[in-house]
């Protein structure tokens, strides 16, 4: 009798602008897995949450919306967004509030120099392979402020930076462990503790603490600005990176322009606890310049598939989608934001018909 195949729920929310493009080619990749692995299955709930939700029903999600996606393993997610709706209404009702109210307080974002991609920084000691780990709960993004005598000319508006020692041990803690796991072995703790004595001060000093639990981690404290030039003029000397909410927000992007395209970009909200679903994405927006023309990179949205099968416990099929990922690149099946010339479901098909071909 064949082994029964594990099932993953997952709340599927491709959202706005090149959204449902690249999580379709996502989808018909996963597919493809699946059917050639024959070892797991993916029970997918489509979502139609994103801007044209919110214009039929003034808000990005249901009221239930939390209790709906608690009913899965994961999320895949698209993009938010939408020219017709400012960013701070779509970015705090659909995906700031998905990853606050479940406490995903980790946000992961893989960085690495994928074989075929050039990179947009020389690398000759060797190619970029970073973890940018991003605190995902507090920080700059706390949504603490507000706007008093709004419309004089002393209006007056306040953004607060919120740091407790729950939520910067938490993190600190969960960046140890990664680096400790790496071979490496090395921690750059972000910091602005030198222009920022409170919070910041109250991050450093975690970090120290913390690092004493970790002796076989090399922990190192880096400016945020300094962090900037060391990306590009010492990329070597990187391995696992650790910062606040903003400044992981600034910096992986960057991360990710440097090798090679925020299109190819994934990452992922993680609730370490497994309490609540896991979140995963591409960080490449909507992109609403290219919408509908077929051109999107689905890169970013495929890793971010990988990353939640691993995630999920599915080592093997991350593995595999993961090296089906490098051939497609290596043979220079790019999009065009890469240098190529391919389309969205091209790319998708190329990997689809890599997987068919090794397993």
């Amino acid at each position: 009798m064949a082994a029964a195949l594990r099932t993953h729920r997952i709340a599927c929310i491709p959202g706005d602008g090149i959204g449902p493009e690249v999580i379709g080619a996502t989808l018909k990749v996963l597919e493809t897995l699946e059917r050639s692995l024959k070892t797991f299955k993916l029970d997918f709930t489509q979502l139609p949450w994103g801007s044209d939700y919110y214009r039929s029903q003034g808000r990005y999600m249901p009221t239930d919306g939390i209790q709906l996606l608690k009913q899965h393993d994961a999320i895949l997610f698209g993009a938010v967004g939408d020219k017709d709706v400012p960013d701070h209404i779509s970015l705090w009702e659909l995906l700031l509030a998905i990853r606050g109210q479940m406490q995903l307080y980790v946000n992961v974002r893989p960085v690495r120099t994928l074989p075929g991609i050039q990179p947009l920084i020389a690398t000759p000691v060797k190619p970029i392979d970073w973890v940018i780990i991003r605190e995902n709960s507090e920080g700059e993004y706390a949504g603490q402020g507000g706007r008093t005598h709004v419309g004089q000319p002393w209006e007056c508006a306040t953004e607060v930076a919120i740091y407790t020692r729950h939520g910067v041990g938490r993190i600190m803690r969960f960046a140890f462990e990664t680096a400790l796991s790496r071979p490496q072995k090395s921690l750059i703790v972000v910091t602005k503790s030198n222009a920022m004595r409170n919070g910041m001060v109250l991050w450093d000093e975690i970090a120290t603490e913390i690092s004493k639990d970790y002796p076989s981690v090399t922990m190192e404290k880096m400016l945020v600005d300094a962090m900037t030039v060391r990306m590009v003029k010492n990329p070597h000397t990187i391995d696992t990176i650790v910062g606040t909410n903003l400044q992981m927000d600034i910096l992986s992007d960057l991360a990710a322009a440097l090798a090679g395209s925020i299109g190819i970009a994934s990452s992922s909200n993680i609730d370490p606890s497994r309490q609540s679903p896991s979140f995963f994405e591409p960080v490449h927006g909507s992109a609403f310049d290219i919408t509908g023309k077929g051109v999107a990179n689905p890169l970013g949205a495929i890793w971010s598939a990988t990353e939640m099968l691993r995630w999920l416990k599915e080592d093997d099929a991350a593995d595999r989608l993961m090296s089906a990922i490098e051939k497609v690149c290596e043979g220079n099946i790019l999009t065009r934001d890469l240098g190529g010339h391919a389309g969205t479901l091209d790319v998708a098909d190329a990997i689809s018909k890599e997987l068919s071909q090794s397993i």
